[in-house]
C-alpha cells in the first residue's frame, strides 16, 4: 500500500508508546509525538495597558514577566486555524524548517535614537 509520509505522521522512533497531551484548540488527546507544537511567549498586558503601566509606576526600569505557554494542537485542529499547511507530494520531502523571519537590532537603535 502507498505511504503518504516516510514517518507515518508521527516520530516516535523505536517507542512503543508515547503520553497523550490535550490539545490546545477542540480538547481532543493526540499523541505527544503526533501533535503540533508551538512555544507562546507573550507579555502579560497589551500594548496600551502596557504603556499605562510603565507610566503609573514607581521604578524606571521595570519590565512586566512575560507568559511562557506550550501549545499543542491536533492535526486537523492545526490545518483549521493555519498554524500548518498542507503541503504538495514534492515539498512534503522537504525536510528542512521553514525560514525564521527575525527583527534586525538596527531597527531597534534607530527607533530610540
Amino acid at each position: 500500500m502507498p505511504v503518504k509520509r516516510r514517518n507515518h505522521g508521527r516520530s516516535r522512533h523505536g517507542r512503543h508508546k508515547t503520553t497523550l497531551v490535550d490539545c490546545s484548540h477542540c480538547g481532543c488527546k493526540p499523541c505527544k509525538d503526533k501533535a503540533i507544537s508551538r512555544y507562546i511567549a507573550r507579555n502579560i498586558a497589551d500594548a496600551s495597558s502596557l504603556r499605562d503601566l510603565q507610566e503609573a509606576s514607581v521604578y524606571q526600569e521595570y519590565t512586566l514577566p512575560k507568559i511562557y505557554r506550550k501549545n499543542y494542537y491536533c492535526v486537523s485542529c492545526a490545518v483549521h486555524s493555519r498554524v500548518v499547511r498542507g503541503r504538495s507530494k514534492e515539498d512534503r520531502r522537504n525536510r528542512q524548517p521553514p525560514p525564521r523571519f527575525r527583527r534586525s537590532n538596527d531597527n531597534k537603535d534607530q527607533k530610540k535614537n
